[in-house]
């Protein structure tokens, strides 16, 4: 079984199975010998994408990549409070607090 991020090639026969085929996520699984998930994934960005099967005409890999893993965003604001990370890890230390508690107070100030 593969794992990770598919490549274009594998991708294509993800939606040509589904869409060309008809198949279900578990025969497109057994049959390219890939992971559930993985197929799940490929079809779900595919749909988010708004990419069928045929794809259009003249499209090179390129294009539909671009489309199915954007680039991350960029954070647009310099002046985004960083994290006192010693403050942090003598935080952690004591009892009841939690990584998400922190996060929470991080995230309001």
């Amino acid at each position: 079984m593969e794992t990770g991020r598919l490549n274009m090639r594998r991708i294509r026969d993800v939606l040509r199975s589904k869409y060309g085929h008809g198949l279900s996520e578990r025969q497109i699984a057994a049959s390219l010998r890939l992971s559930k998930s993985s197929v799940g994934t490929s079809l779900h960005r595919a749909r988010q994408a708004g990419l069928r099967w045929p794809l259009p005409e003249g499209l090179d890999d390129d294009g539909p990549e671009l489309l199915l893993f954007p680039a991350a965003p960029t954070v647009a604001d310099p002046n985004r409070p960083v994290p006192d990370w010693a403050s942090i890890d003598r935080e952690l230390r004591r009892p009841g607090v939690t990584r998400m508690l922190l996060w929470e107070e991080y995230r309001a100030s």
